[in-house]
């Protein structure tokens, strides 16, 4: 198994919107392209004062999957 992990900061004022984006579209777009082997995509969400922090981790079968990713 690999995990390709991606971070991503804003600003409190933004986070919403841009979580709805990461979870609307950014996310089902990239599973809708049926990767083989890769078999999970999940969005986090961590609130740090005066930023919020977005993390994607994806998780692959192989390096083939991660590829074909890329």
């Amino acid at each position: 198994m690999i995990v390709r992990i991606w971070h991503g900061w804003t600003v409190p004022a933004n986070a919403d919107v841009y979580q709805e984006l990461l979870n609307s579209t950014i996310a089902p777009g990239i599973m809708a392209r049926s990767i083989p082997g890769l078999t999970r995509l999940d969005v986090l969400r961590q609130e740090t004062g005066d930023e919020v922090e977005f993390i994607t981790m994806m998780q692959f079968d192989d390096w083939s999957a991660v590829e074909a990713f890329a």
